[in-house]
């Protein structure tokens, strides 16, 4: 067998901001293949609630994999893959359960049995919600890989990380990216709906908020900025419906919203805590941009410039 790179023998953790949007969940998704996958790692633990994006991801890490399930159903055949023979199954050299899925369909013995049958086979196993299978199997993954408002990437050892450490970081985390998200297409709504502003901007992302990138330097005073936000917190305040149209487009109230993430949202207005807009539009010196920033949820005094501080694993 070979051996791990230096840089995976290492490794603890690494963290990445969670994007907005399928196509940039993917492209990360890709990055982190070429970046912490080894060839040789076989059993590949996710982490992270419904709607977190987990699926974009694993079609970015794994192009061409065929899912147990996705956000519109699920595949029965391969839900009952877990009671083929992985002998007869010649073909397939990486599998993928859905562990909320598979325990309705099955025993949890069986998944146990097929998942360490695989193992032995040398086949790939990707499972969702590895923190269900883990007390099971007694047996950590060779990479971990949560997903919350951040990725966390870890590469476990026999002294950890375990996979409840995941996710205790990225499941509370998530609803500030839901907030985040939902508060940025409301801002992008009234900017082009009431301001009649052209969409000539990009997307960044920030903890527990949103980022408007502008190649030339938006002209709004402060007192514009704080009429934008009092709009948006009155559509907040209104504890409108959102809801997932298709893959291009969501509805907020009465009004459809072109998204790139359509799955990633709060399920009410009203469940954005604490928005607020940066009252000045900040230059970026080292790629010449100009960035309007929105906030949710409370960030504990830090500066706009230690919005992304570091924290204690």
């Amino acid at each position: 067998m070979l051996k791990k790179t230096f840089m995976q023998e290492f490794m603890l953790s690494t963290v990445y901001l969670a994007p907005r949007g399928n196509d940039r969940m993917m492209i990360l998704g890709e990055e982190i293949t070429q970046r912490h996958l080894s060839i040789n790692d076989r059993l590949i633990g996710i982490v992270g609630d419904a709607g977190s994006g987990k699926s974009s991801l694993i079609k970015g890490m794994f192009p061409g994999l065929e899912l147990s399930n996705h956000d519109d159903g699920i595949n029965p055949a391969k839900i009952m893959q877990i009671r083929d023979p992985i002998d007869a199954m010649e073909t397939a050299g990486t599998f993928h359960i859905d562990m909320r899925f598979q325990t309705a369909f099955v025993q949890m013995h069986e998944i146990v049995t097929f998942v360490r049958t695989a193992l032995t086979r040398q086949r790939r196993i990707i499972v969702e919600h590895f923190d269900l299978l883990y007390p099971h199997l007694d047996m950590n993954a060779e990479i971990l890989v949560g997903i919350g408002e951040e990725i966390i990437i870890a590469r476990p050892t026999v002294f950890g990380p375990l996979p409840l450490d995941i996710h205790s970081i990225v499941y509370p985390s998530a609803k500030y990216r839901k907030m985040a998200h939902t508060a940025e297409d409301i801002t992008m709504l009234v900017i082009q709906k009431e301001y009649g502003m052209p969409r000539n901007w990009d997307n960044a992302d920030v903890r527990k908020g949103f980022v408007m990138v502008f190649n030339n330097p938006p002209n709004v005073s402060a007192p514009e900025l704080n009429a934008l936000e009092a709009r948006v917190r009155e559509i907040i305040e209104a504890d409108l419906p959102v809801s997932y149209v298709n893959e291009e487009f969501i509805k907020i109230g009465d009004d459809h919203i072109k998204c790139a993430g359509p799955r990633i949202h709060c399920r009410s207005t009203g469940e954005i805590e604490n928005f607020r807009l940066m009252k000045e539009i900040y230059p970026d010196p080292l790629r010449g941009v100009y960035l309007l920033v929105g906030l949710v949820g409370e960030h504990s005094g830090l500066s706009l410039s230690n919005l992304n501080k570091l924290s204690a694993f």
